[in-house]
Formats: C-alpha cells, structure tokens, sequence
C-alpha cells in the first residue's frame, strides 16, 4: 500500500466548500499552498461537526493558556474566506475518519483527515506516520485561520435544505414523507 501524506503548514488557503445542488451537494475539504493544491471528499456531518470542534479546542486552549496567546475568542467573519472552491476540484480520497489538536510548540491548530479504510476499523493518531495508515491530508492553521474556517464551514453546512419543523429531516422542494406526521406527505 502506498500511503499518500498531503501537508500543508499553514496554507495560503484551508476551506470547506460544495458542488451540486441542495441535496445532492458533495462536500469537499481543500488546502492549498502556492501551486499544491489537495481536495478530499467529506460528509457533511463530518464538517459540521470539526467547526464545532475547531471552536471548542481554541475556546479551551485560552482557557488553559498562561502566556496570553493571540487566539480570537469567537469566529472572525470579516476575515473568513467566501470564495469557491480552488479548480480543478480531483478528490484525492473520501474520508473516513478526523483527527483535531494543538500544537502547543508552534501554537497551531492540527486537523487531519484520514481515507476510508476497508481493512481497519482504527483510527490513525494524531501526527502518527505508520506507512500501512490510510491516506492524509494535514493541515496546521493559525489560531485565526481556524476560526475562519469555523465560520465558512457553519456558513456551507447551513445552506443546505431546510429542516422539517416536525422531524427534522431535510425538506426536499416536493415536500417530504415525513414519519412523525405518520407517512403523510409535508410540504415546505
């Protein structure tokens, strides 16, 4: 197996964005620095979910922190990146799994995303170079950068297809069989 390891320490640019219409939208992550350009397939969820993540970990990093690092306490929304997706978009895998922490040396966000392993169902640690590992993409972001891409990836994630006050699940143009209204079709 050759194992592929994309990295990008503090990139030009680290960004969540999509292609396809709400409900068929395919999820990328993508890094670039200079002409190194690395797009990989993710959930939504999964984006959803490392925004929530990113803030967190920042949040408890200037809890703990004792020198006063320059680390914005909440999203930076004029500084997040708005612009599409880098072309060409070639998606180097579909992830599988993430992994997010800090690099308390250079004082940078780690953030990982590993390829969909059919053999294993163990998650690779952080930083961890196992040549039999799956695929990875790693990114290490300033504080502010990992903010602002805390506010594009809510921004993306919330595009989408509203959710049905009753249950929840996304409301397709047509309505939707929605089974808390016991298979009866809601509309928008």
């Amino acid at each position: 197996m050759n194992r592929q390891v994309f990295e990008f320490k503090v990139p030009q640019r680290f960004v969540t964005g999509t292609v396809g219409m709400p409900g068929e939208r395919t999820f990328f992550l993508q890094a670039r620095s200079g002409s190194q350009l690395t797009s990989v397939i993710a959930e939504k969820q999964q984006i959803a979910v490392l925004a929530e993540r990113i803030d967190q970990l920042l949040d408890e990093v200037i809890r703990l922190s004792e020198h006063g690092l320059d680390i914005p306490a909440s999203g930076v929304d004029a500084l997040a990146d708005t612009g599409p997706l880098d072309v060409p978009i070639s998606e180097e895998f579909r992830v599988g799994a993430m992994a997010l922490g800090w690099d308390d040396t250079d004082s940078l966000v780690v953030v990982e995303a590993h390829a969909v392993d059919e053999e294993s169902d163990e998650v690779p640690e952080l930083a961890e170079d196992d040549p039999d590992a799956p695929d990875t993409l790693r990114v290490w972001l300033t504080p502010v950068q990992a903010r602002s891409f805390a506010v594009r990836a809510r921004a993306v994630v919330s595009a989408g297809r509203a959710p049905c006050p009753f249950c929840s699940q996304p409301l397709d143009p047509e309505g939707h069989v929605c089974p808390r209204a016991n298979g009866y079709r809601r509309r928008a």
